[in-house]
């Protein structure tokens, strides 16, 4: 019996260049990884370092921090120094704060060369940055596209970014330097989407997802996962962003569920569970939530599967490794690896499927 779902496609994701943003592989045959951005101030060293532990134990693979002013890039140093995750410094405008931030220990600059400056400034951000070991992203955005760019195609279009994009990728090559990736971000999705696609078949550079200013947290990730999905499905896409009004922490746990729905990661519990009806043996909702909470600290990838009644509940239970079906008379059936094991009343099931998936994710 096979304990882990299997997918029904395989995503072939696009070969692209592998850089390194700092200790993490971006690229290539990388699994994809998910960032966020602290909102912060950078100069409260404590609440940043603070949150930013906290979305690392949420599942951020790197962590992006704004750095408007000299005190931002001096506070790196120490954020850097008590934090497990590589820092990206976001820098506009002022070219000097993007080399403060690689000599303060970043592990890449975003930048736009578009509103660095000119060629000399943008040769001694990257001569910084070669210097420290640092990487660089090339953030194109539908917002702030250069002046020259907007006049030619009149409005933002999937090939202003993309024409965009280019210019900023020949600048940073004829300065000798490779170790970047790009994104073409909008706040709409069919734009993005149109940009992302086109660029791909331009560039093997890695390509940073984002749907820019999505919105509060269900609205923005709705349109997030349809942006993410129809580019991930089409094999394009190596780290994303999901940018909400919002917790950074609920950006990263979105991320990882449109990973995980797409099997391209697997990271802490997957939970199939029914939305309920006047057929549910025992209450599906509230016990989800429950779980959910309590099972919020496994990193270790496990499928669980918790249906109130009989109609679905065997046969989703059949594709996970462990599962509850509800029963008649306050019984529930416990599955493991897809086999009938035992029955379980309402009142122990919460604290059962909690104890057998922490001893699973021990033996994983």
């Amino acid at each position: 019996m096979k304990s882990e779902i299997r997918p029904f496609r395989n995503i072939n994701r696009k070969k692209t260049r592998v850089i390194n943003v700092g200790k993490v592989k971006v690229g290539g045959d990388n699994p994809i990884t998910v960032q966020t951005m602290t909102n912060t101030l950078t100069t409260d060293h404590k609440s940043t370092i603070e949150q930013i532990n906290k979305v690392t134990e949420a599942g951020a693979d790197i962590v992006r921090v704004s750095c408007p002013d000299f005190k931002s890039t001096e506070s790196l140093k120490t954020i850097i120094k008590n934090v497990d995750v590589p820092i990206v410094a976001d820098i506009h405008f002022h070219y000097k704060r993007a080399i403060e931030a690689a000599e303060s220990g970043a592990s890449c600059l975003r930048i736009n060369p578009g509103n660095i400056g000119d060629n000399k400034r943008i040769a001694e951000v990257v001569s910084a940055a070669k210097n420290n070991n640092c990487s660089i992203r090339i953030g194109v955005n539908s917002g702030s596209l250069e002046k020259d760019i907007l006049e030619k195609y009149r409005e933002p279009c999937p090939e202003a970014l993309v024409d965009s994009a280019l210019r900023n990728i020949k600048i940073i090559e004829d300065m000798d330097f490779y170790n970047f990736k790009i994104s073409v971000k909008s706040s709409d999705v069919f734009l993005s989407i149109a940009a992302y696609k086109l660029l791909s078949k331009k560039t093997d550079y890695p390509l940073h997802l984002g749907i820019t200013e999505a919105g509060s947290y269900l609205p923005g990730s709705i349109k997030t996962s349809i942006g993410f999905g129809s580019l991930l499905l089409n094999g394009i896409g190596d780290t994303v962003r999901v940018s909400l009004s919002d917790d950074p922490v609920e950006e990263v746990k979105v991320g990882n569920e449109i990973l995980k729905s797409l099997n391209l990661r697997n990271r802490g519990v997957k939970i199939i569970s029914c939305p309920s009806c006047a057929r549910q043996a025992f209450q599906v909702i509230e016990t989800v939530k429950q779980l959910e909470k309590r099972l919020s600290h496994i990193k270790k990838p496990i499928t669980l599967s918790i249906i109130g009644c009989v109609v679905n509940g065997p046969g989703e239970a059949k594709q996970t490794e462990i599962g509850i079906t509800g029963g008649g008379k306050d019984n529930h059936m416990l599955y493991l690896n897809g086999l009938e094991t035992e029955k379980v009343m309402t009142k122990d099931m919460i604290n059962k499927i909690v104890t057998l998936v922490e001893e699973k994710a021990l033996k994983l």
